[in-house]
């Protein structure tokens, strides 16, 4: 038989008296689908807000994201002006339009990198830990991080066209097709967002913006980046062939392609 217990152990008498009433714990209730749906965008539309004022308010945080494809559109829509006389080169629009594809998809994909690289840092700092705990919906949690890297690639992208179309770029292709190019951009965007918030959120540090950046990188320039898929030849060709960025980038070329030639 079990003794009670005494002295200062009285307070755990009632774990051994088997007439003591058992304290019973009220079942949270259930929230609806409205409460929950309110809390998921509470929670984005906070997180999304907190990392796209940090970026626009610190030129470091936002400059290289802006510069990195301004830099790479000048290198190659310039220095590579005179590729499109190579024979068999058929895109139409002009080799400043062929290179305006690939800038825009890989603006929209180190978008999400770059976004990342804030998560990483945020769980450096602490604050992703306490935005853990606080949300009442974590799902909100990434989505304000893919909203915020949307938000951020889109003034990305009008800076980049505005340039693009400020030195000549040629556009041919029509109303709708130019919104299924940004479209698809806006899709590269969110892939490469959850991506680099997987990868950030599985290691939870900056030391690994390596992993998040280089598969990204190589991906896009394992694609035919300078040139049509039907110029390249060797090793390069193989791999460009079974590469998936080769889809995205043709799909993109449809989408500034002439009609007149799209037709053909």
């Amino acid at each position: 038989m079990i003794s009670r217990p005494k002295g200062r152990f009285r307070w755990a008498s009632k774990w051994f008296d088997r007439s003591a009433p058992t304290a019973t714990r009220a079942r949270p209730a259930r929230p609806d689908a409205g409460t929950a749906s309110g809390a998921f965008w509470s929670v984005a539309f906070a997180v999304a807000w907190r990392v796209l004022h940090n970026v626009f308010t610190t030129p470091s945080l936002f400059l290289p994201g802006m510069i990195f494809p301004l830099f790479f559109f000048t290198a190659f829509a310039g220095g590579l002006s005179r590729v499109d006389n190579i024979p068999g080169f058929d895109f139409p629009n002009g080799y400043t339009a062929f290179q305006f594809v690939f800038v825009l998809l890989q603006s929209a994909a180190f978008g999400g990198v770059f976004t990342g690289f804030g998560i990483a840092r945020d769980f450096e700092y602490g604050f992703a830990r306490r935005l853990l705990l606080a949300a009442p919906r974590r799902s909100g949690i990434v989505a304000g991080y893919a909203l915020a890297a949307a938000g951020r690639w889109a003034v990305t992208a009008t800076i980049l066209t505005i340039v693009a179309l400020a030195v000549g770029m040629q556009v041919g292709g029509g109303g709708v097709d130019l919104v299924a190019l940004y479209a698809l951009a806006l899709i590269v965007n969110l892939a490469g967002t959850l991506w680099a918030s997987g990868i950030a959120m599985r290691l939870r540090t900056v030391q690994a913006g390596p992993i998040m950046q280089l598969p990204v990188f190589l991906t896009l320039f394992f694609a035919p980046v300078y040139v049509p898929l039907a110029l390249l030849n060797g090793w390069l060709h193989s791999v460009a062939s079974v590469n998936p960025a080769t889809s995205l980038l043709e799909a993109g070329w449809r989408g500034l392609r002439s009609a007149e030639r799209a037709a053909l």
